[in-house]
């Protein structure tokens, strides 16, 4: 309901028409990004730079490629309505996007087929498909239910089977390579060329290493060394190489290493103070970590809960330094819905009426959060439930722009 009154607020004023001198607040800072003319055919460019970002959408049942920068949509692919969340992989040496798929005869009914379907990244045009067989796992989040390898040849997908196992899929021959058992593990989690990890439902991790021909030819298990009763982790996690970081539900960050003789945890330490914790302060979303490997700095999304809203909006982003372990700075996630309603109710971007609707909205916050790799970062952020992307300065916090339409109900996001 109160995401209805600004919508309400703005259709009365909309009457008022663009108003360029006004004593009502300006727009906001950060411009709006529009989305392309119609009409307009153009192909992928061979580089498509460190702020490139895939945007899934359920409910359209596809992911949108975009340049981050200046939020033009580059190009698009389509994605079953079971996955419509997930965001596809990537192969920059291959030139060739994957989409992993189950597709049901009667829609979402009848007999179901698993795919890897291929697009070649230049025309984003269909060239292929894999089929795989029929245990492919589905969860709305898409998170870690699918790993391109960091050679681009193999492709590890989670199945949904009792005992635990994964579809590996070897690219380069187009062509389902093995079923690997995984012994009560989940997720997966990539950590080198031929390499993935893997959290077990007993509190340890699996890491596996595949062979040529794509079965395991080193599978090495940890000693429990969490608790998935009294503080489990969240399966959100951020790669950092061969380690992942992994923030439980009580705020403590779990650094668990993947190679050496067996998985590792190599530090746990607290997100939260323990004031903070009194106040309810909580990491939560669908997507709620993301690290930048070079600057070490972490970002989180956190909010203020009681134990189970760990899939609630966070409403802040606080930072860390990984290397002192210390939180130094709280960015603030700026209000995303007045740029998504603004083309539903066709006001112009300096009209009074959007300059109204923009003050009195707040900030309902963000579900998901990804930053760039380069030396000039960005974040990138999006709520759940409204269809534009928020473009930070992973640096300071700014604001950069708002890119909109950019789908309509929260799927993955992922930097290619």
């Amino acid at each position: 309901m109160k995401a209805l009154l600004p919508a309400l607020f703005a259709a009365i004023l909309f009457a008022l028409g663009p108003a360029a001198d006004t004593a009502w607040p300006s727009a906001p800072e950060a411009p709006i990004v529009t989305q392309d003319p119609h009409g307009v055919v153009e192909s992928v460019r061979p580089e498509l730079g460190p702020h490139a970002l895939w945007v899934g959408d359920r409910l359209f049942r596809h992911s949108i490629l975009f340049d981050g920068d200046n939020g033009q949509a580059l190009g698009m692919v389509d994605i079953t309505w079971t996955l419509g969340g997930v965001a596809p992989h990537t192969s920059h040496s291959r030139r060739e996007v994957y989409v992993v798929e189950p597709v049901y005869d009667r829609g979402h009914r009848g007999e179901r087929i698993d795919y890897v379907t291929i697009y070649d990244l230049h025309t984003l045009a269909v060239t292929g498909e894999i089929e795989l067989p029929t245990k492919g796992a589905e969860a709305g989040h898409g998170v870690a239910l699918s790993a391109l390898l960091d050679d681009e040849r193999f492709l590890v997908v989670l199945n949904l089977v009792q005992s635990g196992s994964v579809t590996v899929v070897d690219l380069e021959q187009r062509r389902f390579a093995a079923e690997i058992p995984t012994a009560g593990c989940s997720l997966v989690y990539p950590t080198g060329r031929r390499s993935f990890g893997m959290l077990c439902g007993d509190g340890a991790a699996l890491a596996i290493t595949l062979a040529d021909d794509g079965s395991a030819a080193e599978t090495r298990r940890s000693e429990p060394f969490f608790d998935v009763v009294a503080d489990p982790l969240s399966e959100k996690g951020a790669r950092d190489g061969s380690r992942w970081l992994f923030a439980s539900f009580d705020g403590y960050l779990h650094e668990v290493e993947f190679t050496g003789d067996k998985p590792s945890l190599v530090a746990r330490w607290s997100l939260m103070t323990d004031r903070e914790r009194a106040d309810s302060w909580l990491v939560g979303g669908s997507q709620h970590l993301a690290l930048h490997r070079d600057s070490r700095r972490l970002y989180s999304l956190v909010h203020q809960g009681q134990r189970g809203s760990h899939k609630d909006a966070g409403s802040e982003i606080w930072v860390y330094d990984t290397e002192n372990h210390a939180r130094i700075d709280t960015f603030e996630i700026p209000a995303l819905l007045p740029a998504f309603l603004r083309p539903v109710l066709g006001l112009a971007p300096d009209s009074l009426a959007y300059r109204v609707l923009s003050f009195f909205t707040p900030s309902m916050g963000a579900h998901r959060v990804v930053v760039s790799q380069d030396d000039e970062p960005l974040l990138f952020l999006r709520h759940g439930e409204i269809g534009v992307i928020g473009v930070l300065d992973a640096r300071d916090g700014r604001h950069l722009h708002t890119i909109e339409e950019a789908g309509m109900t929260g799927g993955e996001i992922r930097i290619p």
